[in-house]
Parts: structure tokens; C-alpha cells; sequence
């Protein structure tokens, strides 16, 4: 029943812990202009996109959680620069470095970390050119940054009452036997990861999408909602109509990242030309919702509508359609 759905989804620590990030937004309400470019640079995308020349340089950054590192440090240095190769193709762009740091407690704790972010950067081809290492540490920890460049961009702010909600993902993976996560990426031929990724970039630059984010950790329920908030808009969403690989079960798929998986908000004219754009190259691309001129996220399932989420009386991240903007004294 959906009830009992929601009930769990509620209750995923998945989506409640991105409300951690309204500590870091709080912080972050400044005056509008960050210096030397005349225009607001918007906080609550997946990347901080700064206007440069013709286009935007885009930086993101993303955090392994210390358990992960620990229990699998290879798989956590690879996921390291995956996820953030995806955030860069979620605003549209393409990757050109990154940088690591990393502290561990030997030589030899460090080694498989940096053998899964090689072998991820190989893959990906995007260059590690640098960061911080420290072996003397009393714990395992890593982070990893990254630069890119967009000529158009996707971002969160722009999906508008009366789009329609897509999810494409590359089914041609597995489920992690631990995690929630959907594995498209670790045995695939690199060629392959990397054309996929280029779909993206393809996309902005062809004006058929303007609005979309990477499936996170909050899985597509958790994006959906960061993606409604940063535009102001309720939504939507059909159950039904999610894809879902077999032998996963739905309320883990619902919080589950994908190796290869992006929300996409589009004009709904242009819904099938972005299905097309996808499925020609084998992966899946389903419209799942329809965003609405509230604030609030709503379930359905067959006969049942239930609303999940007020977004008017519970943010989740804490940035919204009243854009948060950053200025050189907090960068």
C-alpha cells in the first residue's frame, strides 16, 4: 500500500540527512554578487556554476562517509570521482580535474583508496592533478573536488509548473550487496561510461532540457524534493511509473543512487525528444511526474494520492527558489 510506503520513505535516513546541509545554508546568506562577476552565484545546484567568458567554470566537491572509507576503500575511492564527474554532467558540463584529500592512518590504508580513484579517473578520463595526503592520521578519511566547464547549463532552479518529471538511468548494472546503490559503472567499458555522460552536456546544448540534478544519495524521492525545492514547485509523482530494475526492492530503489542517473525537468513538448535522446544509446528514460505550481510533493499509486512532502512548512536542504548566493567573503 502506499501509506505504508510513504511511512518508510519518511523515515529514510537517506533523505532526512539531507537536511544536515540547512546547517551549512544558513551560513550562507550573504549580499548578491560575487565579485568580479556582476551576477548572483545561486548555492543549492550540484555545482557552484561561475560565469566565465562564454560559458560557467562549474566546482562541486563531495565527502565519503568515514564507515564507507573504512569498509571498502577502493570502492570508496572510485565513488568519490564518479559522483562528482555526475555532478558535473547534471549542470550540463564536462569534467577536467580533480583533486583529493585524503587522510589515513598508514602508507598501506592509503594505497587501495587511491587505486579506486585511478582506476575511476582512467574510466572516467578526467585527471587527478593534485590535492592534499596525509598518512599519520587517526582515522581514514577522504574528499574529492572537481572542475568543469558548461556552455548551457542544467540547473535545479529552472524546472516550472507544468513540466514533466523524467528519470534516465542505465539499467546494465547491479545492486551493491550493502549499499543502496545501483553499480553501472565498475565493470562497464570506459568508452561507454564516458559517451554516456556526454549525453548530458548534449542535451543542455541542444535546448532540449533546462532543469535537472544527478540521483543522489536521497535517490530519486530525496531529488526529487532538493530539485522542487531550489525551483520553488510541488509536484507529482507517479509510482507506478518509476522504473525499477527486477529483483530490487521498490522502497530501496525509491533511495537508492545510481552509478548513471539523473531527475530531468522538461517542457513537456520536449518529453520525447529527451526519451529519444537517451534510449538510443540503451538506457532507460521514463517521464514519472508532472511538476505543479505548489509546494508540495505528492505520491500516487493507482487509486491512492498521498502527500509526502510540504516543502512551505519543512525545507529539506534550506536552499530554495529565493536563491542563496555567495560573495568572496564565504568562498
Amino acid at each position: 500500500m502506499l501509506s505504508s510506503l510513504v511511512a518508510t520513505l519518511k523515515h529514510s535516513l537517506s533523505i532526512l540527512h539531507k537536511q544536515d546541509i540547512q546547517t551549512v545554508s544558513r551560513f550562507l546568506l550573504t549580499p548578491p554578487t560575487l565579485h568580479p562577476n556582476p551576477q548572483p552565484l545561486l548555492l543549492g545546484d550540484d555545482c557552484a556554476a561561475i560565469p566565465d567568458r562564454d560559458g560557467y567554470l562549474l566546482f562541486a566537491a563531495e565527502g565519503m562517509l568515514p564507515a564507507f572509507v573504512e569498509a571498502d576503500p577502493w570502492f570508496a575511492g572510485w565513488c568519490a570521482v564518479m559522483v562528482n564527474v555526475s555532478d558535473i554532467a547534471a549542470m550540463g558540463g564536462r569534467a577536467i580535474a580533480v583533486v583529493d584529500t585524503l587522510w589515513s592512518q598508514s602508507t598501506t590504508a592509503t594505497e587501495p583508496i587511491l587505486a579506486g580513484m585511478r582506476a575511476a579517473a582512467t574510466a572516467y578520463n578526467v585527471p587527478i592533478v593534485g590535492g592534499h595526503t596525509n598518512c599519520h592520521s587517526p582515522y581514514n578519511a577522504l574528499s574529492v573536488a572537481i572542475m568543469g566547464r558548461a556552455t548551457r547549463l542544467l540547473s535545479s532552479f529552472k524546472a516550472k509548473p507544468g513540466d514533466r518529471l523524467l528519470v534516465a538511468i542505465d539499467f546494465r548494472g547491479q545492486a551493491h550487496p550493502t549499499y543502496p546503490f545501483w553499480n553501472a559503472a565498475t565493470t562497464a567499458d570506459p568508452a561507454r561510461l564516458q559517451a554516456d555522460l556526454e549525453l548530458l552536456p548534449q542535451l543542455a546544448e541542444a535546448g532540449l532540457c533546462e532543469a535537472g540534478k544527478d540521483i543522489s544519495m536521497g535517490g530519486i524521492i530525496g531529488t526529487t524534493l532538493m530539485l522542487l525545492e531550489t525551483s520553488g514547485c510541488g509536484a507529482t509523482l507517479d509510482i507506478d511509473a518509476i522504473p525499477c530494475p527486477a529483483k530490487v526492492p521498490l522502497e530501496r530503489w525509491l533511495v537508492s543512487f545510481p552509478s548513471y542517473g539523473f531527475l530531468l525537468s522538461a517542457r513537456s513538448d520536449q518529453v520525447a525528444a529527451v526519451q529519444a535522446h537517451f534510449r538510443r544509446w540503451g538506457l532507460v528514460c521514463e517521464a514519472v511526474g508532472e511538476v505543479e505550481s505548489t509546494h508540495c510533493l505528492r505520491l500516487r499509486s493507482q487509486n491512492e494520492l498521498i502527500e509526502f512532502w510540504d516543502l512551505s512548512r519543512q525545507g529539506l536542504t534550506g536552499f530554495s527558489a529565493e536563491p542563496h548566493v555567495a560573495t568572496p567573503a564565504n568562498l
